[in-house]
């Protein structure tokens, strides 16, 4: 985190972080939560329900549904896109999971990775269950990626650079608080909560390209809303699982940092999620975005280009440093592919990523005139793309989209559009267009299921 300051493990082993957090959580004041972070929240809700819809196509989503009819169990908490209830508990694996599989969801810079596919699936389905209103969905969320982002800003981007899928192992942490606050578990109880979902937290980068990616986010929902559950039961665990010795930041590789707890008092994060407009991973986007500018201010038709570096962060380029995809998942992560292919065909959306696309001779071609370069000194998501022509000129774009994010107004537009696009396959353009009417206006629902109720 800019600006911290890196303190001895002995000071943050005492500096009890995980009772404060809990207090946070426990405490907060939703009347002083600004509205401004209520409309974000709803267009990260519709955001992650369109995504969802439209991953519930993937094969993944089919083999998560076959387990839980294995397992059984109560019909709780609906499965978006399909007919059917099944656990709470289930709801959030298979939910989270959908909404990760076409890595077109949103990322947050603070938990360096994707936060809302970890919060939203639980906590609606714990909405769901107990009939809550929608103001409760979205003070959960809030309320939840704050402690997520807090408990982010020590490990940071070196437990990510590691190895590790922050997505996977911060999101059981903002899946247990949101849950946590949703069930007003007390102080001692989401001190248990974080202590569960802590103990419980992994996910390793390895797996980007396979379908344990969009696993690793439906784990950490559901495991933080098992630990809710079960704290709120009087189950036990570690009770500085954050900052203890042999705890999280210890074992996990992170920094220590003086400065976290004041996050909780800072602005709401939902103010800086970005959200996707290219459904691949997030750090393929500033390349293309990148590449795509240079295109269109230059004139330049593809024989013009005779190579294409690109510069990038070492996070980047582990994310999506893949130089040969042989899939279209694999495509998602491969940062030569997702700029050859949208130089070519325009298209950066779900249709862009099938196997054939990726194995497709021209875009192979192309992809074989395309450098990466890492620059230690780079942001998280920042790259310069520099495009050399056959007669010798060389034009640059310099893009981050972490920091380019559009302003509250224009994200409710642009999400909007994106959500009937997405979902309309799933549940009809009509019903879609409902939808995102009742979620524009989701502080004032008086029960999650008449919500639900809409998509079927």
């Amino acid at each position: 985190m800019d600006g911290s300051v890196t303190i001895t493990l002995g000071d943050f082993f005492n500096m009890d972080f995980t009772r404060s957090i809990a207090k946070f959580i426990v405490n907060s004041d939703a009347e002083k939560i600004p509205q401004t972070a209520f409309e974000h929240a709803k267009i990260a809700f519709m955001d992650w329900m369109g995504v969802t819809l439209a991953g519930k196509e993937d094969p993944l989503v089919a083999k998560l549904i076959n387990y839980s009819d294995l397992m059984g169990g109560n019909e709780q908490a609906t499965i978006l896109g399909f007919d059917i209830k099944k656990s709470i508990a289930q709801a959030a694996l298979i939910n989270g999971a959908a909404s990760h599989a076409l890595d077109f969801d949103d990322s947050l810079e603070a938990m360096v990775g994707h936060p809302t596919v970890t919060l939203y699936p639980a906590l609606l389905a714990v909405s769901e269950w107990k009939e809550m209103t929608g103001k409760d969905l979205l003070i959960g969320y809030l309320v939840g990626l704050k402690a997520g982002s807090t408990i982010a800003s020590c490990g940071g981007m070196e437990h990510y650079i590691r190895g590790w899928h922050g997505t996977g192992t911060y999101g059981h942490f903002a899946s247990a608080a949101g849950c946590a606050r949703l069930l007003g578990l007390n102080e001692d109880q989401t001190v248990f909560a974080l202590g569960l979902a802590g103990t419980q937290a992994s996910g390793l980068k390895i797996s980007f390209g396979t379908m344990c990616k969009p696993y690793h986010a439906g784990k950490a929902s559901q495991a933080g809303l098992i630990s809710a559950l079960l704290a709120a039961d009087g189950f036990t665990s570690a009770q500085d699982i954050i900052e203890g010795k042999s705890g999280f930041i210890d074992v996990f590789s992170g920094k220590y940092n003086e400065d976290a707890l004041a996050i909780l008092s800072g602005k709401w994060e939902v103010e800086d999620l970005v959200q996707k407009y290219h459904s691949s991973c997030h750090a393929t986007h500033s390349p293309i975005e990148g590449a795509l500018s240079i295109v269109k201010n230059e004139g330049l038709a593809l024989d013009d280009i005779k190579s294409i570096n690109i510069a990038v962060s070492p996070l980047a380029v582990g994310a999506a440093g893949k130089p040969e995809p042989k899939t279209g998942l694999e495509g998602k992560f491969s940062i030569s592919y997702c700029v050859a292919n949208a130089l070519l065909r325009g298209d950066t959306g779900t249709k862009a990523f099938t196997d054939t696309k990726v194995n497709d001779p021209a875009v192979v071609a192309l992809m074989e005139k395309i450098t990466l370069e890492v620059t230690d000194e780079f942001k998280a998501l920042e790259a310069i793309t520099k495009i050399k022509t056959t007669s010798g000129k060389v034009f640059t774009a310099s893009m981050d989209v972490m920091s380019d994010i559009p302003k509250l107004e224009t994200k409710k537009v642009k999400i909007r559009d994106k959500f009937i696009d997405l979902s309309s396959p799933a549940i009809g353009e009509s019903r879609a267009e409902e939808l995102a009417d009742a979620i524009t206006a989701l502080e004032t629902l008086d029960n999650v299921r008449n919500l639900l109720a809409l998509m079927r």
